[in-house]
């Protein structure tokens, strides 16, 4: 009580001590055991609300349809494209969420799911699936189900009369499947009929030429389990020999592969290279390989292209895609969100930190936009608004829990949990987002979603003493199916199965031949993950407080002649003030040299559009009996011809391309020829479609969207890209329709066989009342230094334009000449009449503004 000014200073300190405290509590985001329990139960129970309502209402089906409440058939649902050849009539979902049943503990579920795989599950289908999708999600889904099977068969409680007979699916599904590699090359066909596989001529497929890195690059892992497993060597002959063509194929400059390559010649179609579709888990299995193989051969090839992943693609927190053949040079703007497993891949190597910082780039962008889009551009706008319920970032996030202990991940895991509830549950299921930025459902539920999602959530909320198996005995495949990395010592590689070795690169680190460990990446250092994430913790601008930016002055060469410099800063976003006009005027002499001007930097933080914007187009139809009544919303295209600089748009009978998805050689070219094109979305890329029907001699193409249910009303409308490689070539007009639009052109088609069509930007559509448009008028302005005028120029009035509310009021300043006076009172006496009400307040705020132009002056 002697001194109150010292005791207050302390409780001050005691108070501002124990709020810190209480803040350094928040930010370890720790998690009780309590908590822990609570969100492993609430995982089990989304678990069964997706497979339960799986086996109640689309069993034996391939996939769930959550919205309809019904399965999803192939042939009995309208055709999505290559979505579609994930689904081979085999129960696909049973299948793949075979050993997901067994991590979550549900024992009594595997068993009989097992029994109804071995009972109901015909492999001999006549259908074309995708080789890459069969062999991650079916024969992986086997495999890993037998190996389940066996494990609880020999601890002698449950199985017991269970005879291998998963795996015995799983070797006809693998001869099956071998017909695929039958390439000169060695590189499989992207896909094979199950019953007469490719060159049969009830195959129906076989004429592909390309493939993708990760489709020929991700079957080593399924391919040789299967061969260790079954004593039959001809599968991982096959995986190897894929590999090896890839990895002689790369880019010998950069170390980079592309993404498409011709199956037969080994040359690339498209060249550009990242971790993202098309090419990540290609890098993945290379990896795994070999810790389930044990050989070097994979770690060394893995090291290099590494090496190069990190030189040229990894630019923190970014993974750009880039020219394999120049890799200094970006090849777009925008990320996929499959990219997402690559800090979980980064973990297996060691690399801790740029993990991090990439898995909290991605973490801020499920915070801008509830979940990850399909694709997001550098500045973290929605490139493709889906989300399919993807599970690579919670692949991620726990690989870095297991690699930090780090609770912050566990929040993260949370939030996933969270959100997958709150955006993504209904009655039937769970529904993939048709579009973050809207919150609408597609009536989708991918196999990965039960296959991958809960069993890595499953794990990161639970203790090792809380599973049935040892998490550690097993790697996971793409898919996260678990196969036993004792593969390599119990089951010895097959005579002939072992890969050319080459020389070791000289730069090596630490974990170049060792698997990482907690003590060495950060010792005694528990807050190592938290110093890294600190640094893009507001990288998408989600949370940040605003903070004004200081006036800063700087001096600019502005030369007599010309504004270029200043009008390249303002293409930059910078705003630029001359000094007088920030100070009102006061100040020194702001002219201290001829043609140079000090001005203020003003710089300011607006809100950034969610996407960029679009120039809606349309399909109007026009022949009788539409007469241009039905007038369709479509997007436009980056590449192709510019139908905004067509006067009056391109015009043309419509056809349907055969193939649909004209992803090849066209069937019907002479009755396209001339005529303009329909064609479905997937299979390939817009550029790609473009060219056959531009070789086949259409004069435009209307892209529809293979998505059911699509609609321009509900999902924003989104500009085509090309392929990453030059589209200079593709001269055609291009448009794009949704579902809900193309059913309405393809049904006119059906009906009336000869339907005439306008391309063209919506605001041209004819007869579109022109009443509207805006009247433009021109101002020629000089601008001067008050008191200079050019010589030999008389001196006239000076105008002064004053913008306010949406008005233009001019006000005289020198005293005007009679016949001026006259003009500008009768321009005047026009305005007046328009504004009346407007134009007290806009002359007394320039009287205030403007006050040494004298009180006599009159507006």
């Amino acid at each position: 009580m002697a001194h109150p000014s010292g005791t207050g200073m302390m409780l001050k300190s005691l108070l501002m001590i124990s709020f810190l405290g209480w803040a350094a509590c928040q930010e370890s985001q720790t998690m009780t055991k309590e908590e822990k329990s609570v969100i492993r139960h609430q995982i089990v129970e989304m678990f069964d609300h997706a497979y339960g309502s799986y086996m109640k209402y689309a069993y034996p089906a391939d996939e769930l349809m959550p919205l309809s409440c019904r399965g999803r058939v192939r042939g009995q649902e309208p055709n999505r494209g290559d979505i579609d050849d994930s689904l081979g009539k085999f129960s696909l979902t049973l299948i793949d969420t075979l050993d997901t049943l067994v991590v979550l503990n549900k024992l009594d579920e595997f068993e009989d799911a097992v029994r109804k795989a071995v009972q109901d599950v015909r492999l001999d289908n006549d259908v074309v699936v995708s080789v890459f999708e069969t062999n991650i999600r079916v024969l992986g889904g086997l495999l890993g189900g037998h190996v389940m099977a066996d494990l609880l068969r020999q601890r002698g409680e449950r199985m017991q009369w269970y005879r291998d007979e998963l795996l015995h699916m799983a070797k006809e599904l693998g001869h099956r499947l071998l017909p695929a590699f039958n390439t000169t090359s060695g590189l499989p066909y992207p896909k094979v009929n199950l019953r007469y596989g490719v060159l049969n001529p009830l195959s129906r497929t076989g004429t592909e030429s390309d493939t993708c890195t990760a489709c020929a690059g991700t079957m080593i892992l399924e391919f040789a389990a299967l061969s260790r497993l079954s004593g039959n060597s001809v599968f991982e002959e096959h995986a190897r020999k894929a590999l090896d063509v890839l990895w002689e194929r790369r880019q010998r400059g950069s170390d980079l592969v592309g993404t498409v390559i011709n199956i037969h010649n080994g040359e690339w179609v498209r060249r550009d290279s990242g971790v993202g579709a098309g090419i990540d888990s290609y890098y993945e299995y290379l990896m795994k390989a070999y810790i389930l193989l044990g050989d070097n051969v994979f770690l060394d090839r893995f090291n290099i292209h590494y090496s190069a992943i990190m030189k040229y693609i990894s630019q923190p927190p970014l993974l750009l895609n880039v020219h394999m053949h120049n890799p200094t040079v970006s090849v777009r703007s925008w990320m996929d969100s499959l990219l997402a497993f690559f800090p979980g891949l980064q973990v297996l190597r060691g690399d801790l930190k740029p993990a991090i910082e990439t898995h909290e780039m991605l973490y801020q962008v499920t915070k801008q936009h509830k979940f990850l889009p399909e694709a997001f551009t550098t500045e973290f706008r929605v490139h493709w608004g889906q989300h399919l319920l993807r599970p690579e970032f919670a692949e991620s996030t726990y690989y870095l829990y297991k690699a930090t202990g780090d609770p912050y991940y566990l929040r993260v895991g949370q939030s996933i949990v969270e959100k997958l509830n709150a955006y993504a549950r209904v009655p039937c299921g769970f529904a993939a987002v048709q579009d973050v930025r809207t919150g609408t459902h597609e009536d989708r539920m991918d196999s990965f979603f039960l296959a991958e999602m809960f069993k890595y959530l499953y794990l990161l909320f639970s203790e090792k003493s809380q599973l049935p198996i040892d998490i550690d005995d097993y790697i996971f495949t793409t898919e996260a199916h678990l196969l036993p990395v004792s593969l390599s010592t119990t089951q010895p590689a097959c005579q002939g199965n072992t890969t050319e070795a080459f020389p070791v690169p000289q730069e090596e680190d630490l974990f170049t031949h060792s698997c990482p460990s907690a003590e060495t990446l950060f010792p005694n250092n528990p807050s190592f993950a938290k110093t890294i994430r600190d640094s893009y913790k507001y990288l998408t601008g989600v949370g940040r407080a605003f903070h004004p930016i200081p006036i800063r002055e700087i001096e600019l060469p502005l030369h007599d002649n010309g504004m270029e410099p200043m009008e390249f800063l303002k293409s930059m976003g910078i705003s630029l003030t001359p000094l007088r006009e920030v100070t009102g005027g006061v100040g020194g002499n702001y002219r201290e040299h001829k043609g140079v001007y000090r001005v203020k930097l003003v710089a300011e933080v607006s809100q950034t559009p969610e996407e960029e914007v679009v120039m809606p187009h349309a399909v109007q139809l026009i022949s009788p009996p539409f007469l241009g009544r039905t007038v369709l919303t479509a997007g436009p295209a980056k590449f192709g011809m510019d139908l905004t600089k067509q006067e009056h748009g391109v015009k043309g009978s419509i056809v349907k391309a055969s193939p649909y998805t004209a992803c090849g050689p066209i069937d019907n070219a002479a009755e396209l020829k001339g005529r303009i094109a329909l064609a479905l979305r997937g299979d390939c890329m817009f550029a790609a479609k473009a060219r056959w029907l531009q070789g086949a001699g259409a004069i435009g193409v209307i892209f529809i969207d293979h998505r059911e249910g699509s609609n321009s009303e509900d999902t924003p409308l989104f500009q085509m890209v090309g392929d990453g490689d030059s589209t200079e070539d593709i001269t055609l007009p291009l448009v794009f329709l949704f579902s809900r639009e193309g059913a309405v052109l393809t049904a006119a088609l059906e009906e009336h066989h000869n339907v005439d069509v306008l391309m063209l930007p919506k605001e041209r559509q004819l007869g579109q009342d022109k009443s509207e448009k805006s009247i433009s008028m021109n101002i020629k302005l000089r601008l001067a230094e008050e008191g200079e005028l050019e010589d030999g120029v008389a001196r006239g009035p000076t105008l002064e334009f004053v913008l306010e509310n949406d008005e233009v009021l001019l006000k005289e300043v020198e005293e005007l000449e009679p016949v001026e006076t006259r003009r500008l009172q009768q321009h005047q006496r026009l305005c007046g009449e328009a504004t009346e009400s407007g134009g007290t307040e806009s002359e007394d705020s320039s009287q205030t503004r403007n006050s040494n132009a004298g009180s006599d002056a009159n507006p």
